[in-house]
């Protein structure tokens, strides 16, 4: 048996999820979420940080980050599940296009629905951005 097939769904699930993040690879993004999706991004105006929904709203955030950051990764640190929750640790790292690099911990909660990402809620560090 290999290792995929001995893992929850919900896991792989998300493996595949960063494993697109770190290709930048928005179709294949796309496709662990509802057609419903909620991303509430870790910096914005209101408590929950900005609001993206739907698909169309929360790909273009991604592929903003991606051409802020060309080689912005999230390295995982564990994935944890509970029913239809997650939580997913991870180093997000990255240099601007400013120049100015960017290195923080942070965690996503997940909400699931069936078998795809219903919500994915992003918070991580607030550290200032070291000198280019």
């Amino acid at each position: 048996m290999s290792n995929a097939a001995a893992k929850p769904a919900r896991e792989v699930l998300l493996e595949r999820l960063f494993d697109a993040f770190n290709r930048h690879d928005a179709e294949a993004v796309m496709a662990c979420f509802t057609p419903g999706i909620v991303f509430d991004a870790a910096v914005g105006p209101e408590a929950h940080g900005r609001r993206f929904s739907g698909q169309d709203a929360v790909k273009a955030a991604f592929v903003a980050v991606w051409t802020d950051m060309p080689d912005v990764s999230w390295t995982i640190r564990r994935h944890t599940i509970a029913g239809d929750v997650a939580l997913s640790e991870w180093l997000f790292a990255g240099t601007r296009r400013d120049g100015q690099r960017v290195e923080v911990n942070g965690l996503d909660v997940f909400a699931f629905d069936g078998e795809l990402i219903a919500s994915k809620s992003a918070y991580r560090k607030d550290r200032p951005v070291p000198a280019a």
